[in-house]
């Protein structure tokens, strides 16, 4: 492990939860409890060298927050990744910055072992890919909309898009119904290189990620804080350039053959696979979770253990949704036919 830089220490913060409409709200924290509250970002990293210095240079230049603390993972690069982070650990003075081998299993994993051995963070957590780039307020803007005493919350957002240039391509979808565990336990909604918690949020991941594994890291951060009874921010506005290239795991999710290939897969059941795997990290986690949460969550086996047409029946009363019509009726068709 490569290593620099102070050591933490905790706090602690309770409150209640708002929902943010578009981007903004009238009752948003007095930004000078959080000027000061350091952040901590999660990296993972593999093979990322090509694009690496630029995102890190991107989160060393973060206006409006104070310390920024480093944690990488790195998966087991090849490629020069590993010296261009030992460089880093030299050069890095806005806090710590520390630098561990992953599990070696993928992102997913590589983040849940990230959080599940983080410890006590103090302030905010973020999640950071390799080969993005930051806008200077991408983190100010987050905290923005964090109260750091209140319970569990994440922040997610659009992206804009960029190729490997930094040419603009456009922004990811506009999710305009409000985020809510209904939301989350059928769809995802921000991706990881968004996500901040705010301290509670975090502990409540980094709990459940001590447990359990999960499909993606970005849809169980939104799906384990609203099912614990927190609250998920969706920022309308783009704070992140997201790279497009053809190394991307994720990609932009925002076109026809990215619906087209959704529903394909909806088809030959991977979403009904995903459900499967989310539903048993659920019940894992079933005691982090709210009266009300868990009841969706029987509620939703007993749909897919039903028959037609009761489970189309049940599955409106449950109240689940997607956030565009498109999907929503993708939803009903995987009740249909006993793809949910």
């Amino acid at each position: 492990m490569f290593r620099r830089g102070p050591g933490k220490a905790a706090g602690e913060w309770t409150g209640r939860a708002v929902r943010i409409e578009g981007g903004t709200r009238n009752d948003a924290p007095d930004l000078r409890l959080q000027s000061d509250a350091p952040v901590t970002v999660l990296m993972a990293t593999y093979n990322g060298a090509a694009f690496l210095d630029e995102q890190v240079r991107s989160i060393a230049a973060q206006t409006g927050v104070g310390r920024i603390d480093m944690r990488v993972s790195d998966d087991g690069s090849t490629d020069g990744t590993l010296e261009k982070l030992a460089d880093w650990t030299r050069r890095w003075n806005r806090g710590q910055f520390e630098v561990a081998a992953g599990p070696g299993k993928g992102f997913a994993e590589n983040f849940r072992s990230m959080a599940a051995n983080a410890g006590a963070i103090e302030g905010f957590a973020a999640f950071s890919d390799q080969d993005d780039l930051w806008h200077a307020d991408k983190l100010a803007s987050a905290l923005a909309l964090l109260d750091p005493r209140a319970g569990p919350a994440v922040y997610l957002s659009r992206t804009r898009l960029v190729d490997v240039t930094g040419r603009h391509l456009g922004e990811s979808p506009l999710f305009a119904r409000p985020p809510s565990f209904r939301n989350a336990i059928v769809q995802s909604i921000g991706g990881g290189n968004t996500i901040v918690f705010n301290r509670p949020g975090f502990d409540l991941f980094a709990e459940s990620a001590r447990r359990t594994g999960f499909v993606s890291h970005d849809w169980w951060a939104y799906m384990i804080v609203t099912g614990g009874g927190g609250t998920a921010v969706y920022d309308p506005v783009p704070h992140i350039d997201y790279r497009q290239h053809g190394s991307n795991l994720v990609g932009a999710n925002n076109d026809w053959p990215a619906r087209l290939d959704r529903l394909r897969r909806l088809l030959a059941g991977r979403f009904a696979d995903w459900t499967v795997q989310n539903l048993a990290a659920l019940d894992t986690c079933r005691d982090l979770l709210t009266a009300e949460s868990r009841q969706i969550v029987d509620d939703l086996k007993a749909i897919r253990a039903a028959g037609l047409p009761d489970n189309v029946r049940r599955l409106r009363r449950l109240g689940l949704y997607r956030q565009t019509t498109l999907g929503n009726l993708g939803l009903a068709v995987a009740v249909a036919i006993g793809k949910l």
